[in-house]
C-alpha cells in the first residue's frame, strides 16, 4: 500500500516538471497544459515558452509594454487572453490576427493611447473586449471594423472626447458598451446607427450637455441608458420619444438642471410614456435658479408652472378679445361710412334733379321772352 501511494506521489511530481519544463521561467501550467499562469512574473516582455495548447493565458500584473506583430501565432487555440494592469502603450497592427478563435481579451488598465487600424484584424468571434483605464482619445472608425461578434465592449475611464460616425458599426450583435468617465460634450445622430442589439448604454460620468434628438433611435433593445453625472441643464422630449424598446430605464441623477417650467413640462410627459421609465426621478435636484439650488426636483413649486400658464392663457385670450373687438368696431365704421356715403349720393342726385328742373324753366321762360 506505501508502495503504491509513493509511486502516485512520484508520478504526480514527474508530471508537474514535465509541464513546468515547458512554461516560461515564473509561469505555471495547469489542466493538462491548456491554462498557464504568468501572472505577477515581472515580466517585461511576452514570454517564449507558452504551450501551443493553451486555452487561456493570464500575463495581468507584469511590466509589458508592447504587443509585436503576430505575437501569438503559435498558440491559435487560445480563447481567453488576460494582458491587463501592465505597461502596454504599443499595439502593434496585427498583432492578434491568428487568434482566431479568441473570446474574451482583456486589456484594462494600460497606457494605451491609440488603436491602430488594424488592431481587430483576426478577432471575428471576439464576444468581450476590456479597455477600461487607458489613455484613448478619440475612437477611429477603422479601429473596430473586425468585431463581428463582439456582444460587450468596455471603454470605461479612458480621455475620449471624440466618436467617429462609423466607429461602432459593424458590431451589429454588441449588447453591453460601456463609456462611462470620459470626456464627451455632446452625442450626435449616427454614432450609434448599427447597435439594433444594444441592451446596456453607459455613459455616465462624462461631460455631456446635449444630443441630437435621433441619436437613440436605433437602439431597439435598449433596456438600460445611464446618463448621470453629466452635463444636462434641460432635455428634448423628442430624444428620448424616439427610443422605441419595449422596456428602456434612464438614469439622470447628477445633472445641473434648471428647473423651469419647460423641464418640468418635459419630465411630465416622459413620465406618461408607458414604456420608459425613470428610475432615480426621486433623486434629481436643481441647480438653477439660484433660490431653488439642491431643491429636490419633484418638490419644485408646480403652482408656479400652473401660474405662469393661466398667465399666458389670459394674455392669449385678452389678445383675441381685443383684436376681435377692433375687427367688430371696424366693421360697424365701414357700414356706418357706407350708409352716410349711400345718404349723400342719393341727396345729391335730388339735387341735380332740381336744378336740372330750374334749368328747364328758366330756359323756357327764356325763350318765351326772346319771342314776345
Amino acid at each position: 500500500m506505501k508502495e503504491s501511494v509513493l509511486l502516485l506521489i512520484l508520478l504526480v511530481e514527474v508530471s508537474s516538471r514535465s509541464h513546468s519544463s515547458r512554461c516560461e521561467s515564473g509561469c505555471e501550467c495547469r489542466g493538462g497544459l491548456k491554462i498557464t499562469i504568468c501572472s505577477k512574473a515581472l515580466l517585461a516582455q511576452l514570454p517564449v515558452r507558452i504551450p501551443t495548447t493553451t486555452e487561456l493565458l493570464d500575463l495581468s500584473d507584469n511590466r509589458i509594454s508592447a504587443i509585436p506583430q503576430r505575437s501569438f501565432r503559435k498558440n491559435f487555440k487560445l480563447r481567453v487572453l488576460l494582458l491587463q494592469n501592465n505597461n502596454i502603450t504599443l499595439l502593434e497592427s496585427g498583432c492578434f490576427s491568428q487568434l482566431e478563435v479568441l473570446q474574451r481579451l482583456d486589456l484594462s488598465s494600460n497606457q494605451i493611447s491609440t488603436l491602430s487600424e488594424g488592431f481587430s484584424i483576426g478577432l471575428a468571434v471576439l464576444r468581450e473586449l476590456q479597455l477600461a483605464h487607458n489613455h484613448l482619445m478619440m475612437l477611429d472608425s477603422q479601429s473596430f471594423q473586425h468585431l463581428d461578434g463582439l456582444q460587450r465592449l468596455n471603454l470605461s475611464s479612458n480621455s475620449i472626447h471624440t466618436i467617429q460616425i462609423r466607429t461602432f458599426a459593424s458590431m451589429s450583435t454588441l449588447r453591453q458598451l460601456h463609456l462611462k468617465d470620459n470626456q464627451l460634450t455632446s452625442l450626435k445622430s449616427g454614432i450609434f446607427s448599427m447597435l439594433r442589439s444594444l441592451e446596456v448604454l453607459n455613459l455616465g460620468n462624462n461631460q455631456i450637455r446635449e444630443t441630437e434628438p435621433g441619436v437613440f433611435k436605433p437602439l431597439a433593445s435598449l433596456t438600460l441608458l445611464n446618463l448621470a453625472n453629466n452635463r444636462f441643464s434641460s432635455l428634448y422630449f423628442k430624444t428620448f420619444l424616439s427610443i422605441h424598446s419595449y422596456s428602456a430605464h434612464i438614469l439622470l441623477e447628477g445633472n445641473p438642471w434648471n428647473c423651469d417650467c419647460d423641464l418640468q413640462r418635459v419630465f411630465w410627459k416622459l413620465r406618461t410614456i408607458q414604456r420608459l421609465f425613470l428610475d432615480d426621478y426621486y433623486n434629481l435636484t436643481c441647480k438653477a435658479p439660484a433660490d431653488l439650488k439642491d431643491y429636490p426636483l419633484i418638490e419644485v413649486d408646480a403652482e408656479l408652472c400652473v401660474a405662469e400658464t393661466v398667465t399666458v392663457l389670459i394674455i392669449t385670450i385678452t389678445v383675441v378679445i381685443t383684436v376681435v373687438a377692433a375687427m367688430l368696431m371696424g366693421e360697424r365704421k365701414r357700414k356706418k361710412r357706407k350708409k352716410h356715403n349711400t345718404g349723400r349720393s342719393t341727396g345729391n342726385c335730388l339735387t341735380t334733379r332740381t336744378t336740372e328742373h330750374a334749368n328747364r324753366h328758366h330756359c323756357l321762360f327764356t325763350f318765351i321772352f326772346m319771342h314776345t
